[in-house]
């Protein structure tokens, strides 16, 4: 165990951080088992060392029902999330991994996608407050890969990627998905929308339908974005938009 709270061990690591910032070429830093230690330790390590990018590890269970399945409202989830931004320093690169957002969509994918609605109307994980502090992901090394601690449903991820990489936030992409599995070039192809329209961490997002088979969004005026089972959708989509990309129940114009 490192105790954070000692003066000579936060001198030692901001050391080391500037080091591996001066003479090896790193710029941002991850925050791993952030619970582990109070947000005033992290941002003394970051506001020494001052990083590009920070991003905090911040896992902790969703609220469920009796049914075994998320709460529509992860309010509280969210806002611990909201809260150690406040306090490392929202003006500064301070970021969070929206694992609201990550919950809420291993669910929403499976026949339930009226849940990418919250009760304010808006995204219900992180980017529906914070969306510029957000870094969304559909899995990564502990959720996935040979943990496979809470994994997104295999047979879904692209829907996931649809999701993330049309949506506010900083959306990051998991090694396994892009090298292992044989979706680069699914994922290339929304990653080229994202960045041919300039969706951004805090795009403007507005959600036109959202039911068990079927999530509707446009993003900045630019982007459209379908996802479910459900077909015949054409009366939903403004004239001028043309299929970007699509594949196993998604599509984006």
């Amino acid at each position: 165990d490192i105790d954070h709270l000692n003066l000579r061990v936060q001198k030692e690591l901001v050391e080391w951080l500037n080091w591996l910032k001066a003479d090896i070429g790193f710029d941002g830093w991850r925050f791993d088992f952030a619970k582990g230690y109070s947000a005033d330790v992290a941002k003394i390590y970051i506001d020494r060392s001052e990083p590009s990018f920070a991003v905090a590890e911040i896992w902790t269970s969703l609220a469920y029902g009796g049914d075994g399945k998320p709460n529509l409202n992860q309010d509280q989830h969210r806002q611990e999330l909201v809260n150690w931004v406040d306090k490392v320093g929202g003006k500064g690169p301070a970021t969070t991994f929206d694992f609201t957002t990550k919950g809420i969509l291993n669910v929403a994918v499976e026949g339930e996608l009226w849940r990418l609605r919250g009760t304010d109307g808006k995204a219900p994980g992180m980017i529906g407050w914070w969306p510029a502090k957000a870094v969304t992901f559909v899995d990564n090394h502990d959720t996935g890969s040979t943990q496979h601690m809470w994994p997104f449903p295999s047979d879904r991820v692209m829907q996931g990627y649809a999701y993330i990489l049309t949506h506010p936030g900083t959306p990051c992409i998991f090694y396994d998905h892009f090298f292992d599995w044989g979706l680069r070039e699914e994922i290339d192809r929304l990653v080229s929308v994202r960045t041919r329209h300039g969706i951004h961490s805090e795009s403007k997002l507005q959600i036109i339908e959202a039911d068990a088979d079927l999530y509707l969004a446009e993003i900045d005026d630019k982007v459209i974005v379908k996802l479910g089972p459900r077909y015949d959708v054409g009366n939903l989509i403004p004239g001028g938009f043309k299929v970007a990309a699509h594949g196993n129940d998604y599509a984006v114009w």
